[in-house]
């Protein structure tokens, strides 16, 4: 890797404000805010919308969605056309 081209590699903490928690990584972004993680030390903190801990196909709280009534709705309001 070339010196100097590259930003710089570190910990940092993404918080997941859906679910409310948050883990310890490393990486390259960067953020104005901190938090005091468990071990003591400050670390730059990201907050993230979503992550495995609230994303519904980690949880497995996904919803069905009802497509037998998205297709009716389709063909009342198109018609039921097809090649018969």
């Amino acid at each position: 890797m070339k010196p100097g081209i590259h930003p710089p590699y570190g910990p940092v903490v993404f918080r997941d404000k859906a679910a409310g928690s948050a883990f310890l990584t490393r990486s390259t972004m960067t953020s104005d805010k901190n938090i005091e993680w468990e071990d003591g030390n400050t670390y730059p903190v990201v907050d993230v919308e979503i992550s495995n801990v609230s994303h519904p196909f980690y949880t497995g709280t996904a919803r069905v969605l009802d497509t037998a009534g998205r297709v009716e709705r389709f063909e009342r309001r198109y018609g039921r056309g097809g090649a018969n």
